[in-house]
């Protein structure tokens, strides 16, 4: 698993150093405290930590077990992948007739019970995870995103 997390680790940070070298020549928006490039740049370094903590960890030598490897596939393993698949389909084919607001919490729903999330904090993170994403995107980005058949709410 050392050799893995290493290779993963620096594709990672590469992909990193991409995602952030190309936001820099992101516009800057007017009107705006954080521009274009806020957001890339954000995921850009969440990736860079993700991979240093790779490479760390394999430089390290921790070893740990491996759950994939350890669990043959199963047939519920192939059915709950193929369905988070579909949802991701079901989103792209709905947010704009739907809206965002009524297609993310039921998508989100779907993929947190495919993920055995019990049925009280799956419904509590995908309403949550659904206005906290709008809001974001809404007030600080100011990126609106579809409304669909329900009207603006402001």
């Amino acid at each position: 698993m050392r050799a893995v997390d290493l290779r993963v680790g620096v594709a990672l940070a590469l992909l990193a150093a991409a995602v952030l070298w190309s936001a820099q020549a992101f516009p800057v928006v007017p009107g705006q405290q954080l521009g274009a490039g806020f957001l890339p740049k954000l995921v850009g370094t969440g990736l860079l930590l993700c991979g240093l903590g790779l490479v760390l960890r394999s430089l390290r030598g921790v070893a740990y077990d491996d759950p994939v490897a350890a669990s043959s596939s199963s047939w519920r393993d192939i059915a709950s992948a193929l369905l988070i698949l579909a949802t991701i389909a079901a989103y792209i084919a709905l947010a704009d007739k739907l809206g965002f607001l009524l297609i993310a919490p039921l998508c989100l729903l779907a993929v947190f019970r495919v993920l055995r999330v019990g049925w009280a904090p799956a419904i509590g993170f995908a309403l949550g995870g659904t206005l906290l994403v709008h809001l974001a995107f809404y007030k600080l980005l100011r990126v609106p995103l579809p409304w669909g058949v329900l009207p603006p709410l402001y």
